[in-house]
């Protein structure tokens, strides 16, 4: 489970197993947890699952994708070349 960025508590990572799937990013902090498709051709995320979150924890997270879009990009594709983390 490569962690690629720590931002205001929140572990932003992957996990090794799911390279079949579509680029997402897996987040958590405490006892929270989500997980965020990216659309890169529209520059956009889709949340797939969240647990334990309120909204504000969700936004919160949102924007530290936006925020980071194209490293979380860069990272998965070396993470998936096995050049990653």
């Amino acid at each position: 489970m490569p962690t690629i960025l720590f931002v205001l508590g929140w572990r932003f990572f992957f996990y090794a197993n799911e390279g079949s799937e579509p680029i997402h990013i897996h987040c958590k902090k405490a006892d929270m947890e989500c997980k965020f498709w990216l659309d890169q051709e529209g520059f956009d995320i889709e949340e797939a699952y969240s647990y334990n979150m309120s909204p504000k924890d969700k936004r919160e997270v949102k924007k530290i994708i936006f925020e980071y879009f194209e490293v979380i990009e860069q990272e998965w594709l070396s993470f998936q070349r096995g050049t990653g983390k």
